[in-house]
C-alpha cells in the first residue's frame, strides 16, 4: 500500500509539473482575419494607404505568464497587399519585386527588454530581420504585447525608408505622380 501511495503521489507531482510548463510554454498562430497591418506613404498629389490582407506566423513564448518571448515570425503576402486601386496595387507589386520576392518576413531576433504594465500588458523592445523585396535589414522594432484568454495581440508601428531595402518609390502617370520614400507600418496582430 505505502508503494503504490509512493506511486501516486509521484505521478502526481509529475502531472502537475508538464501541466505548470504546458500554461508557461505555448506556441500560438496568426490569426488573419483578425489582424491588421497597414503601410501609410504620401505622394505629391496625396497620401496613400495599403491594407496587408494576407498574413501568417506564430508567437512562442518560453513564459506566456510573464510575456516571455521566444521566437515570432510574421509573413505577409506581397500580392496580398490591397488600396483599392488596381492600378496602385499593380505599381506597388512591381516596386516590391513580387514576381521574384513573393513575401515580406520578418523575423524575431532578440528581445531588448520587456516592461511589465500589469494586467498581461507588457511594452517590449526588440530586433528583428525585416526582409522586403529580397533585401533583409536588422530593424529595432517596440510593441505593445497584450495576453488575455490565450490570447496573444502585438501592437505597434514603425516607419521605414523604402530605398533601404533597395525598392525604388513606386511612381504613376510616366512619373508624374512620385510617392515619398518613408513609409509607416501600422500594426494589430493577433495570435491564438
Amino acid at each position: 500500500m505505502k508503494l503504490f501511495n509512493k506511486l501516486s503521489m509521484g505521478i502526481f507531482i509529475m502531472l502537475a509539473f508538464v501541466s505548470v510548463n504546458l500554461t508557461r510554454a505555448q506556441e500560438l498562430a496568426l490569426i488573419n482575419n483578425a489582424s491588421s497591418l497597414k503601410v501609410l506613404g504620401t505622394s505629391n498629389i496625396h497620401d496613400w494607404e495599403v491594407n496587408a490582407e494576407s498574413q501568417s506566423g506564430k508567437i512562442k513564448f518560453s513564459d506566456i505568464e510573464n510575456g516571455k518571448i521566444e521566437d515570432l515570425t510574421i509573413t505577409i503576402k506581397v500580392e496580398g497587399l490591397k488600396s483599392g486601386k488596381s492600378g496602385m496595387d499593380k505599381n506597388t507589386y512591381k516596386a516590391l519585386k513580387s514576381k521574384n520576392s513573393k513575401d515580406i518576413l520578418f523575423q524575431l531576433t532578440k528581445v531588448e527588454s520587456l516592461d511589465a504594465k500589469g494586467n498581461g500588458v507588457f511594452d517590449i523592445k526588440s530586433k528583428g530581420d525585416l526582409t522586403i523585396a529580397g533585401t533583409k535589414k536588422s530593424i529595432a522594432l517596440n510593441f505593445k504585447l497584450s495576453i488575455m484568454d490565450s490570447t496573444a495581440t502585438l501592437i505597434g508601428e514603425k516607419q521605414i525608408k523604402m530605398t533601404d531595402f533597395k525598392v525604388d518609390p513606386p511612381t504613376a502617370l510616366l512619373g508624374t505622380i512620385t510617392t515619398g520614400e518613408d513609409v509607416t507600418i501600422k500594426f494589430k496582430t493577433k495570435f491564438k
